[in-house]
């Protein structure tokens, strides 16, 4: 194993045992608590020191100006940056007339934990001032998932060995000072100052600041209320500015007797609605907050807590590691998304900044296919959120001269914010991603009110921008020449196999739903010949195949490039950062999993043989140098028989950051690698896949793992896989009628409540040997031989 530094491995928790001084920014990320609605970064209670200070409410963004060397048709001209809000994580300490930080006087202990069950953050720590007084500290903070709009901490000070004067000042701040996170002198005002003051409230009991954004025009409010527990006298002293409020506690306490203070907070935004109606949401969120108490709202985390992990956990036996970092990943997974409430789910979710807080097609393709399985009510509102959006994706398709709804590759509120249009605007493979998880969650749910409401306009508006896109050629094959896949060192190729498999399904999806919902097909003016073309276009999709190599090229020609100099870049990943996009375009070097995601999405298009032989081949080219690799490599070794790659690539996506594998957790996590750790285990080693007969699975585990158990959803049922190294055994754990249909190993069996049935696991045999990676490339060892050079 890895040296973990001060994260022992634990099964339930993420414990820090010293503070890392020198990965503040990482620690700041692991940290971080949300609820999809509010985030915020592991920031220490007294704010000082920090890497990142980071408070932020999904999609609450300021807008700036694209930069351009040379302008073009069709180019966005403004982008969307996540912004840093008023943080209510500060809690100040003055003991005696010292300030408490870290850095000074003596620290006997710090420790930090991050419980996946209770969603509570915990820190506890022992230090002696630098006028030598001794005081231990304990804080616990949450943002509710029960209560949209909440957060609170509880915050308890002890005087140690003498008696202490305690002054505790709880504090609003907006516009805090930022560090450089862009070398754009216009991203740089953006953040420096970007929120104005609009109006300060306060009374005993509560301090409310409201501020709008300059440009976005967005009204964000962000309100504070205490309790104080105390067996001494105390003082309480209010005061509010422009920029921040303070409450501020006075206490004399005796050795042995401790101070507690609870703050509750309460966030809330708008870009619609008046100053007056979003200080009242605040207000009557703290009351509520406030009524529930400390206890009531951790009572209502837990259960909330318990019921998700009832249909999520994922349990792992024989590697201790992997099994932390998989409920890690899932937790975090479920803070990006649980309360989002048709808003974006955000690459980073809302632990930090990176990639200005934007969307990609993470969140389709990587993220809502966990949920779907585990929390599908929140994948729903992320498709809706999608939905919200197809206005701007109809107007944006008009400008780039297509029909239907082009939606963008990066964005928070809707508008198309991706200044480089290679890797940008000619991703269309977005819009099948998106018809994907429409069908993925109709699958899954049946929730034909869903597909009535928003998911029908999602497959059409998205079925036609394929047919403008698209064409027959002379011999009848239809194309889609000129598009970026996955695979961002191969942009603007012709029929990328991706892309084509992709768009066909969209195609067929589409027409599948408009033939089962006619009444509301009408509503969207789609006819029969409009259809038909839909289903002849998909038909006559044309597939590149290499037969001299036996290979599918990633797009048309590709196989025929010149190979990449990997001895020569050995040492200079990730290559986006040391060669020049054009060289990249131009050779057989692959970023991330491209053609080996259309075997995984869909692999009924091709042979157990074919998917071998492209495994062994594209697994020599594929660099990794995206989070969106590892899991997808993962499921394909899985499938093709190279179980210990596939365990390979499953710790290297459940641990991506807690080893901070790409050195840059520090900007926020990465969301798609951490549902990807739930996809490598159960679509690799659970062999899980949806289809419309039902769900079907093809069991096997690797060497080193003893068990693999977990549950998924399914049409209102919870059903539990649990994998050992020669049998499976599936139970249903719902109401006393509960059953399911599902495939084993391609057999239909029936699952009943009470009635667990246990099947032989087959083992799969390689049809290749196990492939090579580029030099330096090697996968993470799960088994501990991590001798290869990582990037």
């Amino acid at each position: 194993m890895i040296d973990r530094g001060p994260h022992p491995i634990e099964p339930w928790q993420l414990r820090e045992t010293e503070l890392p001084f020198d990965k503040l920014a990482q620690a700041e990320s692991l940290f971080a608590l949300s609820n999809g609605h509010i985030g915020l970064r592991g920031n220490l209670d007294e704010g000082e020191p920090y890497a990142i200070p980071g408070t932020y409410l999904n999609s609450f963004y300021e807008q700036r100006p694209l930069p351009y060397a040379e302008a073009g048709y069709g180019y966005p001209e403004s982008g969307q940056t996540l912004v840093d809000v008023t943080n209510g994580k500060l809690i100040r300490l003055l003991v005696d007339d010292s300030p408490l930080d870290v850095r000074y006087g003596e620290l006997h202990s710090h420790e930090r934990r991050l419980d996946f069950r209770t969603g509570i953050l915990t820190r506890e720590l022992d230090w002696t001032s630098p006028a030598g007084k001794r005081i231990k500290v304990r804080s616990r903070r949450m943002v509710s998932l029960t209560q949209r709009a909440v957060a609170a901490i509880e915050y308890v000070v002890e005087a140690v060995d003498q008696p202490v004067r305690f002054v505790v000042q709880s504090e609003l701040v907006a516009n805090e000072k930022q560090p450089k996170l862009s070398n754009d002198p216009r991203v740089s005002a953006v953040l420096e100052n970007p929120l104005e003051a609009v109006s300060q409230d306060s009374d005993d009991e509560e301090v409310i600041l409201v501020h709008r954004t300059r440009s976005s025009n967005q009204l964000m409010a962000a309100g504070m209320t205490h309790t104080v527990e105390c067996p001494a006298r105390t003082e309480v002293d209010v005061d509010v500015r422009e920029d921040w409020g303070r409450t501020t506690v006075v206490a004399e306490l005796q050795p042995g007797e401790s101070i507690r203070v609870v703050k509750f907070l309460a966030y809330g935004w708008s870009s619609l609605r008046s100053e007056t109606a979003i200080t009242d949401q605040v207000s009557a969120a703290l009351v509520g907050a406030k009524f529930s108490g400390w206890d009531g709202l951790v009572a209502q985390q837990k259960v909330f807590l318990d019921d998700f992990w009832d249909a999520a956990d994922v349990e792992v036996e024989g590697n201790p590691e992997l099994q932390q970092a998989v409920r890690f990943a899932l937790f975090h997974v479920l803070q990006s998304g649980a309360r989002a409430e048709r808003r974006a789910i955000p690459s980073k979710g809302l632990t930090g900044a990176g990639y200005d807080g934007h969307t990609f097609w993470d969140t389709e393709g990587f993220v809502l296919p966990v949920l779907i399985f585990t929390m599908p009510d929140a994948a729903a509102d992320a498709l809706r959120w999608r939905h919200g959006t197809m206005s701007m994706a109809k107007e944006r398709a008009e400008v780039l001269g297509l029909r239907g709804a082009a939606f963008p590759w990066r964005t928070i509120r809707g508008q198309e914010c991706s200044s480089y249009w290679p890797a940008g605007t000619a991703a269309f493979h977005l819009n099948a991603d998106i018809a994907a998880a429409v069908d993925s969650y109709h699958l899954a749910t049946g929730d034909d009110a869903f597909i009535k409401d928003c998911g029908l306009e999602l497959l059409v508006e998205s079925a036609r921008l394929w047919m403008s896109l698209g064409h027959h050629d002379r011999h009848g094959k239809w194309h889609l020449p000129g598009v970026t896949g996955p695979d961002e060192y191969s942009a603007v190729a012709d029929d990328n196999v991706f892309t084509n498999l992709m768009a066909a399904r969209n195609l067929r999806i589409a027409a599948s739903f408009v033939t089962r919902f006619p009444d509301d097909a009408r509503r969207f003016d789609v006819d029969t010949e409009e259809e038909a073309s839909w289903r002849d276009a998909a038909a006559a999709v044309y597939i590149p195949y290499d037969k001299e190599l036996g290979v599918h090229p990633q797009s048309e020609g590709f196989t025929d490039y010149a190979l990449w100099d990997f001895e020569g870049y050995k040492d200079k990943y990730p290559l986006l950062l040391h060669a020049p996009y054009f060289e990249l375009y131009r050779r057989q070097v692959v970023k991330q999993a491209d053609l080996t995601l259309a075997m995984f999405w869909c692999g009924d298009q091709f042979t157990p043989e074919q998917k071998a032989r492209n495994v062994d081949y594209y697994e020599r080219i594929t660099v990794r140098d995206s989070s969106l690799s590892a899991c997808v490599q993962a499921v394909t070794a899985a499938e093709v028989g190279h179980l210990g790659l596939a365990y390979d690539y499953a710790y290297e996506a459940a641990l991506i950051d807690l080893l901070d594998l790409h050195h840059n957790t520090g900007d926020g996590l990465h969301m798609a690698s951490l549902a990807g750790a739930w996809t490598a285990l159960v679509a690799g080693f659970g062999g899980l896949r949806a289809r419309e007969a039902g769900l079907s699975f093809q069991p096997v585990l690797p060497t080193g793992l003893n068990k693999l158990a977990f549950t998924v959803r399914w049409r209102g049922v919870r059903l539990r896989v649990e994998i050992r190294q020669d049998h499976v055994t599936y139970s249903v754990h719902d109401g006393p009628d509960a059953s399911l249909t599902i495939l084993h190993e391609g057999e239909e069996i029936e699952v009943t409540v009470g009635k667990p049935v246990t099947l032989p696991v087959h083992p799969r045999k390689p049809l290749l040997p196990r492939p090579t990676q580029p030099l330096g490339r090697e996968p993470l060892s799960a088994l501990g031989n991590t001798t290869s050079t990582r990037h």
